[in-house]
């Protein structure tokens, strides 16, 4: 099978030809998999789509189109009315931010308490530090004036969560700046419960250059180093 082995990007599928060559060709958006109503997903035209094979079949078929250029996930699940964010809410934001992700580590840890594999050994040594920290806030709804104490009175606590995250987006290529396709992943499963994060990462690309690089990441964080 020569189409075995050979990757195509999102949107596409393998074909071989007549001489048996494989080519990637437009996925037919009507080809698609039956998914479930919890797969499907918002694209930014506020068009619901079944799933993302569905949605990136179709920008496939528009490229070369503005409609196409456009054409991105916008998040997970139907689309729905997303309120506007305001500048009291964004700059509330990273406080939230900050919480969530020390917590994921923490979790994280006390999964590989039982059975390691979450975490690398350097990860969890970084980790460890925060966990065993009897000051640490537990995980909850915490109202903002609480947080921003914990950020103040805790500083250390939040540098690593923040650096974390930022490496575990850079992948597509390894590189320190982050593209639109690298935060996907985050933002498209947070926009239905954190409504800001879109704005958010949009005015922590302080040059405007399409690309947030770590240390503008880390200053929207609030983080110095």
């Amino acid at each position: 099978d020569a189409c075995r082995n050979f990757h195509c990007k999102r949107g596409k599928v393998c074909h071989a030809d007549k001489q048996g060559k494989p080519h990637c060709i437009c996925q037919d958006p009507a080809a698609c998999p039956p998914t479930k109503d919890y797969e499907h997903v918002c694209g930014t035209d506020n068009k619901t789509y079944d799933g993302t094979c569905q949605l990136f079949g179709t920008k496939c078929q528009l490229e070369g189109t503005k409609i196409g250029r456009q054409l991105h996930l916008d998040y997970m699940g139907s689309c729905k009315y997303i309120p506007p964010c305001t500048d009291y809410e964004v700059d509330q934001f990273p406080l939230r931010m900050r919480d969530w992700l020390k917590n994921i580590l923490i979790q994280f840890y006390e999964c590989d308490l039982n059975t390691s594999g979450i975490l690398t050994e350097k990860q969890r040594n970084k980790v460890k530090k925060i966990y065993q920290n009897d000051k640490r806030l537990a995980a909850g709804d915490h109202p903002v004036e609480l947080l921003l104490h914990d950020f103040e009175k805790n500083y250390h606590m939040y540098v690593y969560p923040v650096h974390w995250q930022f490496h575990q987006l850079d992948q597509h290529p390894v590189d320190r700046l982050l593209t639109h396709s690298e935060l996907a992943p985050l933002r498209a499963s947070l926009v239905p419960m954190e409504h800001c994060i879109t704005r958010f990462f949009q005015e922590c690309d302080g040059d405007q250059d399409k690309l947030i690089a770590l240390k503008e990441w880390c200053h929207c964080f609030g983080i110095k180093e």
